[in-house]
């Protein structure tokens, strides 16, 4: 690749700024990955289907395979890597573990990462509103009992942190 269709990004990565030089094209998810060797984002589909690329930009949910890295220059973003503080698992971590909330576990980051915006907007949910909020992840292991009952706990989990 020419240097011309290279260009210098700037990412602040779990809290971390990133300076990293990539192809112009080069996804979100492939950056993250390949460039800077968090390997928790997984990709699926390739497509923006399954949701396993899920991470947050600025907060929000984006699929990373559908991003190109160039256009979060200088923005935010959160990795399933970035969810835990000072070493412990976040809420919706915790309460994924406890309810069985996954199998083989390649889905797992994307839902990670889809809850916890998930919650932030919505800290009560009823159970409709939990499948709503968890229906653009793709799960091929388990039935989605397990992981609407981890929604529901990491909510619980995070009633009982904020006191």
């Amino acid at each position: 690749m020419s240097g011309a269709s290279e260009r210098d990004v700037t990412l602040v990565v779990n809290g971390v700024t990133r300076r990293v030089r990539v192809p112009a094209r080069r996804l979100l998810s492939d950056c993250l990955r390949h460039d800077l060797g968090l390997t928790g984002t997984h990709v699926g589909c390739e497509h923006g289907v399954c949701g396993c690329c899920t991470v947050l930009l600025e907060g929000e949910p984006v699929r990373s395979c559908l991003t190109f890295a160039v256009t979060v220059d200088g923005q935010s973003i959160t990795t399933v890597e970035g969810l835990a503080r000072d070493g412990e698992m976040s809420p919706v971590q915790r309460a994924f573990a406890e309810c069985h909330g996954l199998q083989c576990g390649f889905c797992t980051p994307g839902f990670l990462c889809t809850v916890t915006a998930f919650l932030r907007d919505n800290p009560a949910p009823t159970d409709e509103e939990v499948l709503e909020g968890i229906s653009g992840n793709l799960c091929r292991c388990t039935g989605y009992q397990n992981i609407a009952k981890a929604v529901h706990r990491a909510a619980e989990l995070i009633a009982e942190e904020a006191g």
